[in-house]
């Protein structure tokens, strides 16, 4: 008797997980319509990479001092790149913090990428260092915005995606951005988890 509930507890389940499955891909579709639409930014916490923090004697040309991407963060920085070539869409521009993590996690999506200082960890950085690099990060969506049929891939950090639009990520998380008008602040348009 008991076998026969969880069987049919299993079978009730499963229009539940089909509308669930639905609504990602309905997710994922709205997503990659307004990548194809363009005027936007696509910012990506780097891949999993273990740990918190760096070590204390980082340096930032070194990656053997670095935290850096664990096997399984290296297989979904390639799924972050598949999830966007399955759907045909090809970033513009493909800009990454030069933390070893990042760059890896963005030549590994998508071939290639150019190391942006201001999307750089502000660990260990002034003030007026990081109030520079989100000027300069905001400024940067608020020109995306203005360029439909066209989008940018950013790779960076936990920390710096927090500060600049005040949502936290989970590692492989991208943001679609866009400039909010007269707020400094870009506006977070979509959400796209890559596990």
């Amino acid at each position: 008797m008991q076998r026969r509930r969880l069987i049919l507890s299993a079978v009730s389940a499963l229009p539940a997980l089909s509308l669930a499955g639905r609504a990602i891909a309905q997710a994922d579709e709205r997503t990659a319509a307004l990548l194809r639409e363009g005027a936007l930014v696509l910012a990506f916490r780097h891949a999993l990479a273990p740990g918190t923090f760096d070590p204390p004697q980082f340096k930032l040309g070194d990656c053997s001092t670095q935290r850096n991407l664990s096997d399984e963060g290296r297989a979904q920085a390639r799924r972050m790149g598949a999830w966007l070539a399955d759907r045909r869409l090809v970033p513009a521009a493909v800009r990454s913090s030069p933390w070893c993590r990042c760059m890896d996690t963005a030549t590994l999506a998508f071939g290639r990428a150019e190391a942006w200082a201001a999307l750089g960890s502000p660990r260990g950085a002034s003030e007026s260092t990081n109030a520079e690099s989100l000027r300069a990060l905001a400024a940067a969506v608020a020109a995306a915005s203005r360029q439909p049929a066209r989008f940018e891939v950013w790779v960076t950090h936990q920390f710096v995606l927090n500060d600049l639009v005040g949502v936290s990520t989970t590692s492989g998380e991208g943001l679609l951005l866009r400039s909010a008008g007269r707020s400094e602040r870009p506006e977070v348009v979509a959400r796209l988890a890559i596990s």
